[in-house]
């Protein structure tokens, strides 16, 4: 089966600064693909550069069966994109940023009202139509803008950090509109540096300054970390971690703090010095696994 999207070092320079390095890249048909990454990692680069918006400095792609050099206006047809700042305009009621953007994707006639209301029932909005996107709150914002970006059926949806600054009942009802329109046939990339988020998808990329550090599902990139990890409870436990990891430090995988807890990556063995502490064995998260590669990127010291 042809990929949805599939793009070979793929890379973006702004002047002398590499904002994305040789990243390769492949989605499926109807698959939920999660970009995980801090902010200023390349994420958002990455995305224009899939969806046309910014030429890529090297590389090539097929998104959609189009090549994404040379066939950018046509696929900018086929794709729809959500951006950060939910690309609504507040002074526009809720009925004219949707015929804004149906003019935009050159909607006409019945089809453009029927896909204005199903937008409309989409966002919950029916009896809101004339009110201004910017008196909306922020939950209600995303979905309209989700609904804008949805207007033509897109057979490719990207969105960029949809959920930042909403509510965590407004990001669930979100996340249940993502799942029906991946169980519909619609391929979405989303980008986003919230943990349990990225737990919803079916396959994850770790970006890291410009550098695609792993892709894999959830479950095969938890089981990648290096090492076995261990929790050991403790009222303070930032003295435990100063006394051992002078001691230990060059013999674990890593060594921090969470919550009250001082979590350890070990390797298979776990050194003489840690034995006599009550240790638990850690179903590692995503946050481990992202912590550990982008240490292991920078090549830094852990703890």
């Amino acid at each position: 089966m042809r990929a949805a999207l599939e793009v070979k070092n793929l890379t973006k320079y702004f002047g002398n600064f590499a904002a994305v390095k040789g990243l390769h890249l492949r989605v499926e048909p109807g698959q939920i693909y999660g970009f995980l990454g801090p902010n200023g990692s390349g994420k958002s680069t990455t995305i224009r550069m899939i969806c046309g918006i910014l030429p890529p400095t090297e590389g090539e792609g097929q998104v959609l069966g189009l090549d994404l050099r040379k066939e950018r206006h046509a696929l900018r047809q086929r794709i729809g994109y959500m951006s950060q700042k939910f690309s609504l305009y507040g002074d526009l009621t809720v009925e004219e940023n949707l015929a804004f953007y149906a003019g935009m994707y050159g909607l006409e006639g019945n089809r453009r009202r029927e896909r204005m209301r199903a937008m409309l029932a989409l966002a919950k909005l029916e009896n809101r139509s004339r009110d201004l996107a910017a008196t909306l709150s922020a939950g209600i914002r995303q979905r309209l803008a989700l609904g804008c970006a949805l207007l033509h059926e897109p057979e490719l949806l990207f969105l960029d950090e949809p959920t930042s600054g909403v509510d965590p009942l407004s990001r669930r009802h979100f996340w249940d509109i993502i799942y029906d329109l991946a169980a519909g046939g619609t391929t979405v990339l989303v980008t986003t540096h919230f943990m349990d988020e990225a737990e919803h998808c079916e396959m994850l990329g770790f970006i890291f300054q410009g550098v695609l550090l792993a892709s894999g599902s959830p479950e095969k990139l938890k089981e990648s970390l290096r090492g076995k990890l261990y929790g050991v409870e403790r009222e303070n436990p930032m003295d435990l971690l100063e006394d051992l990891w002078p001691r230990t430090g060059k013999d674990l995988e890593d060594c921090y703090v969470s919550g009250q807890s001082l979590m350890i990556l070990a390797p298979e063995g776990i050194p003489e010095d840690l034995k006599n502490l009550s240790m638990h064995l850690m179903p590692p998260t995503l946050e481990d696994v992202f912590v550990s590669l982008v240490r292991r990127g920078r090549k830094e010291p852990s703890a």
